[in-house]
């Protein structure tokens, strides 16, 4: 399922960690990139298996590589670029997930949904607050490293894990909102921003 061209234009505005969808945080200041390497930063967000397979699309919501799985991998944004790789692999639920995330809309699925950032997260995202733009001092920010993001059916079945970050283990980011989902760290977490306020 490709991402609409709109949607994929806000998807590259806004960054949340994961999870990591897109923020604006500034402009990049670096040539831009060509389509080869946008298709490498791309796919270093997946596992090896899908890099074969998976889509690419630039932030203009056009298909710069084609793929043969449910897969689109999308390069780091531009706003993000001075701060780190921020890729993403996401599969057909997440796609409406982010769907429904950016425009603020209501999010249910009738089936598992797993999205890859194995490159890591360079931005960071607030643990609570799906919407937060910076770190505070209450928000739970955290920038993760490489890590798989899964989106269950039933929020009920994310009773028995914990939503406060952690490097050590799978968490619950986003609890009772709409756009609950686990975060499952598999690498080293970065150096994390500092609280604006």
């Amino acid at each position: 399922m490709a991402m609409n061209i709109e949607l994929r234009k806000r998807f590259g505005e806004l960054t949340v960690g994961l999870c990591g969808l897109t923020l604006m945080l500034g402009t990049a200041s670096a040539a831009e990139p060509t389509n080869a390497e946008l298709i490498e930063d791309a796919l270093s967000a997946a596992p090896p298996a899908l890099r074969e397979s998976a889509g690419v699309m630039n932030e203009q919501g056009e298909m710069i590589r084609e793929g043969s799985s449910d897969y689109v991998c999308m390069p780091t944004p531009a706003a993000i670029r001075e701060l780190g790789n921020e890729p993403m692999c996401l599969d057909q639920v997440w796609m409406s997930w982010a769907d429904a995330w950016l425009n603020k809309k209501p999010f249910e699925t009738d089936r598992v949904g797993i999205g890859y950032m194995l490159a890591g997260d360079a931005a960071g995202a607030s643990n609570k607050d799906p919407f937060a733009t910076e770190p505070t001092a209450d928000n739970d920010w955290v920038v993760e490293g490489p890590h798989l993001m899964i989106i269950v059916p039933d929020a009920s079945q994310l009773a028995g894990l914990p939503d406060t970050p952690r490097p050590d283990g799978a968490y619950v980011m986003w609890k009772d909102t709409p756009y609950v989902h686990i975060m499952v760290p598999v690498g080293e977490r970065p150096k994390q921003r500092p609280a604006t306020q």
